[in-house]
């Protein structure tokens, strides 16, 4: 069905009926994304600002200032990203289920901001700055489901592709700057860690307030075909019973099963070019521009294409960083072809996926479907994340870099059999 959507437009006609909102009768509104898009978006660009700039230098303070074992800073890198699988879940579902998917986002968003000022109140404490990580990873885990299930819910099939590519683009212009603003304020206040705290609270309490200005409540995202109270764990869980829906959620768990995580990327650049330090936090901004530059082409080419090509050439481009950091080649070619490749992988695979398993779910399931298909990546990337802290532990960087490109080879193989050029299926 996201093959049909993607290249003839909506599987059904338009016009009220199972399973169509209002959204579905209204080809004119192929003309430009919607605004909602844009507002989403823009909530998305002032919070990234906001959690990159404490984010930034994440990986750099923890191995090389702490001196963590790339084993440790597996786990912990794990961790972070994979604390967020099981509460997307009960976002999700309670977005559904309330039927409140902009309250649902905004509670998400506003802890992330309150985190903000636990790092303040935080001082040295371990414990105290660990909490307040913690509860920027729970705010980002409760919002991301109700979040892209308001796009969905307000697009044109035929359209999500692009998007998302717009979201993403504006949401990786605010992981951009976030990491250029903190560094201008340690500058001009003499490494002042309370001002970018204080910075980054104010930037997220905007996000909020914009979320809560400028997206439609309850009324305009709510699926006209279910009641409040109707959306169920089990009826969630049932969508497992769905073909094609369990192939991508396979396919997706299985390519973040393989997909070494940023950090490690980066650390791994960072290596094999013997790179001083004071650079480091500019590699993850090096494949964001790249990102930023490409997730709008990309989803368009989603949109007329099928999204299942863009989404396996993504993880092609992954591939292609993994091979290039074990080849000979070295010095700026080897920087820019890796952070280019690594960028193309996220513009082609991170809304594309939204765009790709969304029409699969029904409406009144929107949220929670998304949240099943969040969680199952990001559980992948957590264990890849473990096992590649391992192999480097156990064996060395290279060792683990090579086990990581074939696993990678291998589950790309079997992605392209789970998701088959025509996969019809009803909603």
């Amino acid at each position: 069905m996201y093959l049909a959507a993607g290249r003839s437009g909506p599987s059904q006609p338009p016009g009220p009926g199972p399973g169509t909102t209002a959204r579905s009768a209204a080809p004119a509104g192929r003309a430009r994304v919607a605004s909602t898009v844009v507002a989403l978006g823009a909530v998305s660009l002032v919070t990234d600002v906001s959690s990159e700039m404490v984010t930034a230098v994440l990986p750099l303070y923890l191995v090389l200032g702490l001196g963590l074992s790339p084993l440790q800073f597996g786990f912990l890198d794990g961790l972070y990203n994979g604390l967020t699988a099981f509460v997307r879940l009960a976002g999700g579902h309670a977005a559904d289920r309330w039927r409140r998917h902009r309250l649902v986002a905004g509670a998400g968003y506003a802890l992330s901001a309150l985190s903000r000022l636990g790092l303040l109140l935080a001082g040295g404490s371990t414990p105290a700055l660990s909490a307040a990580l913690a509860a920027d990873r729970v705010g980002k885990g409760v919002r991301t489901a109700p979040r892209d299930a308001l796009i969905t819910l307000n697009c044109d099939e035929r359209d999500l592709g692009r998007a998302f590519g717009v979201h993403r683009a504006m949401d990786t212009t605010g992981a951009l700057l976030g990491p250029l603003v903190a560094f201008a304020l340690l500058w001009a206040t003499a490494d002042a860690y309370d001002a970018v705290f204080v910075v980054s609270f104010c930037c997220g309490l905007l996000g909020v307030v914009v979320l809560f200005a400028f997206v439609p409540g309850r009324d305009a995202a709510a699926p006209a075909t279910t009641a409040p109270g109707t959306a169920t764990p089990r009826s969630t869980l049932r969508l497992l019973t769905v073909p094609a829906f369990r192939r991508v959620l396979a396919a997706a768990t299985l390519l973040g099963l393989v997909s070494v995580g940023d950090a490690f990327l980066h650390l791994v650049l960072q290596k094999r070019l013997d790179l001083d330090p004071a650079f480091f936090p500019l590699l993850p901004l090096g494949s964001a521009a790249v990102y930023l530059l490409l997730a709008v082409p990309a989803g368009r080419a989603a949109d007329r294409t099928g999204r299942r090509t863009p989404y396996l050439l993504g993880h092609l481009a992954l591939l292609g960083a993994y091979v290039l950091l074990l080849s000979p080649l070295a010095g700026l070619p080897l920087l820019l072809a890796v952070l280019v490749l690594h960028g193309a992988y996220y513009a082609a695979t991170d809304g594309v996926l939204m765009a790709l398993g969304g029409p699969l779910i029904p409406d009144g399931r929107r949220a929670g479907g998304l949240a099943l298909l969040q969680s199952g990546q990001a559980l992948g990337r957590l264990l890849a994340s473990v096992l590649f802290g391992a192999a480097w532990t156990l064996w060395s960087m290279h060792t683990a870099l090579t086990l990581a490109a074939a696993a990678l080879a291998a589950a790309l193989f079997c992605a392209r059999l789970l998701l088959p050029a025509a996969l019809p299926e009803p909603r």
